[in-house]
Order: structure tokens, then C-alpha cells, then sequence
């Protein structure tokens, strides 16, 4: 054989092995991790419930893993800087996402140019859910239920309704209520739930709607009273029924708002599988469920349900909002 066939031969024969030797390195890379320190990003700052979730279940995971977790806060543009992070992140499983739903569904509609594609750019490992929020009108409405909040609201020029961002909870459901119950309304957008529950109190709105621990001070004054329940009826308040019992129709209110963890969409299966069965194994654990007890959360969700969640989710929710007109501001 001449040395130029040999040459050929010998340099086929390296780009056949090539597809065998990149697959053992996947295998072995998946059999040793995680061989250094994971980090799970968090779009929003410290102290919050977001916050809380990452650091509750990043606890179980290192000690599930061997290895530590460190949760680092990078907040702002609606949770895009944390999640754009990630995205960027090399795809080994050793950078993790923890965010909530309105950074993945609703900034899709409410931001212009966001840089990171939620459904490419994203494999899903677990989630939470919220259990539901009550849904509060301010005491000088008079209404004790939905049906007489419905009635005070076709009575007056127009709502005045708190919400703690664009395509967030309270305003997607009462741009709902109005559509269906044929009433105006103008929504007040606040930076969080604390300044908007302050002014249902001080009768500056009409209502709100949002978590059960922040509504609770107003709704004990007897300045706002809870005539409904957005999602499953809550232990705390177990003579409110929900919106769908009073009659309240629409698939926004099968949804509900839920904390993710993902990796780079590039990320191997045999890593994604690890991750995903080490969160969804954290619900076991007595710290995770009272966090998610104090919380009101429900979850963790596996990786089946995650996505699942997620697909359903999204078109609902990307429906509701095109329903109701929602554009970026």
C-alpha cells in the first residue's frame, strides 16, 4: 500500500472513532458529576420567595450530590439579565435557572426584543406551584362575593384594580373579569404587592389580588375582604370559594403561577436526568416541605410534569394575553 492510501485510510479511520470517543467523554462527564461547585442563578434579589425556593432546594441538592450550591442573586429586566445569564452559561449542568413564570411566558408579550428564547434556549428539570391568591375588593365597594363585585363594577365609571406589573396575575385576571363581565377598568401598576395592598386599605382602589401572606393585614383590618379564590381553595380562608365555583369561566383560571429550575438546552440527558431526579427528590426532605408549607406552594413537579406544566401553560396563558390585548410598554 502506497503511504499516500495509507494516509487516507488512517485519517477515516480517526473521523469514524471521532462520534465514539465524544460519546464516552459525555458518559464519563455524566458518571463524575458534579465534580466542582453548582450554581443556581436567581433573576430576582434575595429575600423573596424565588430566593427562597433556590435556597431550600439548592440545601437538598448539594447534600444529595456531594458537592456545594452556591445561589447567586442577579436581578433586573424582569428576571431577562439572571435568565440570559444562564443561557450563556456552558451547557454542563454546573449553572442552574430559578425563576418564575411571568419571566418565561409573559415577558414574551410584554417586552420588546427579549434576548432569550424560553422554549429553545431552556431544558426544564422541576418546578413548584402556587396553591391560589385571594382575590380582595376594598370595603367601600360593599361586594361580599363575586357576584356583587360584578354588579359594583357595572355600577361605577370604572375599576380602579392593583397589580404588581404588566401581564402579572392581578392584572391579567381583572382584564379577564372585565371581558367576560363587561365592566371598565384601569389598572394600577405598582413595584410590588406591599404598596398596592397599602392603598386597597386606604380605599384608593377598588382590589387587588395576589399572595396569601401579603393580603392577610388588609383582609384582618376588615379594609378589604376576600370575595374569591384565583386557583384552589385555601386552608387559611376556607369559606372563599374559588373563581370557577362563582361561575368564572376561561382557561387562565387552570393555570397557575410556578417557580422553575433549568439548565442550558445544550445540557446532556444523563446530566439533566441527575438534576432533574435530585429537585424532585427535595420534596422529601422536612426542610423543603415546610418552606413550601410556609409559602403556600405545592410541588416539586418531575420532570414529565414540569414540562408538561410548561407547554400547557404557555399557550394558555400566551392566548390570554393576546385576548386581552397586552403589548410591550
Amino acid at each position: 500500500m502506497n503511504p499516500t492510501r495509507r494516509r487516507i485510510l488512517a485519517a477515516s479511520a480517526g473521523v469514524l472513532a471521532a462520534p465514539a470517543l465524544v460519546t464516552a467523554s459525555r458518559a464519563q462527564t455524566a458518571a463524575t458529576f458534579p465534580s466542582k461547585p453548582i450554581r443556581i442563578i436567581v433573576p430576582y434579589p434575595a429575600g423573596g420567595q424565588t430566593d427562597g425556593i433556590a435556597r431550600s432546594f439548592g440545601d437538598f441538592l448539594g447534600r444529595k450530590l456531594g458537592t456545594t450550591v452556591i445561589v447567586e442573586n442577579k436581578g433586573g429586566a424582569g428576571g431577562a439579565i439572571g435568565a440570559v445569564e444562564v443561557k450563556r452559561a456552558p451547557p454542563d449542568g454546573y449553572t442552574i435557572l430559578c425563576t418564575i413564570s411571568s419571566s418565561l411566558i409573559q415577558n414574551r408579550v410584554t417586552m420588546k426584543d427579549l434576548p432569550y428564547d424560553p422554549e429553545k434556549d431552556f431544558t426544564y428539570l422541576a418546578m413548584t406551584t402556587s396553591t391560589g391568591g385571594p382575590v380582595v375588593v376594598a370595603e367601600k365597594t360593599g361586594a361580599k362575593n363575586l357576584a356583587e363585585f360584578v354588579a359594583y363594577a357595572r355600577k361605577v365609571d370604572k375599576v380602579n384594580w392593583g397589580a404588581y406589573g404588566p401581564g402579572s396575575t392581578p392584572h391579567v385576571l381583572i382584564e379577564t373579569m372585565a371581558k367576560q363581565y363587561g365592566f371598565k377598568v384601569e389598572v394600577v401598576q405598582y413595584r410590588g404587592e406591599a404598596a398596592m395592598w397599602a392603598d386597597v386599605t386606604a380605599q384608593q382602589l377598588d382590589g387587588g389580588s395576589g399572595s396569601p401572606a401579603a393580603s392577610a393585614a388588609v383582609i384582618a383590618s376588615g379594609k378589604g375582604r376576600a370575595i374569591a379564590i384565583t386557583g384552589d381553595r385555601l386552608a387559611s380562608l376556607p369559606d372563599v370559594p374559588t373563581m370557577q365555583e362563582q361561575g368564572a369561566v376561561g382557561g387562565f383560571y387552570d393555570t397557575r403561577a410556578f417557580a422553575a429550575f433549568a439548565v442550558p438546552s445544550a445540557t446532556p440527558p444523563d446530566i439533566v436526568k441527575k438534576l432533574a431526579d435530585a429537585l424532585f427528590e427535595a420534596g422529601t426532605d422536612p426542610k423543603v416541605q415546610q418552606l413550601m408549607t410556609n409559602y403556600l406552594i405545592k410541588g416539586p413537579l418531575n420532570f414529565e410534569q414540569t414540562n408538561a406544566v410548561f407547554k400547557r401553560d404557555t399557550e394558555v396563558m400566551l392566548k390570554v394575553l393576546k385576548e386581552i390585548g397586552l403589548k410591550p410598554e
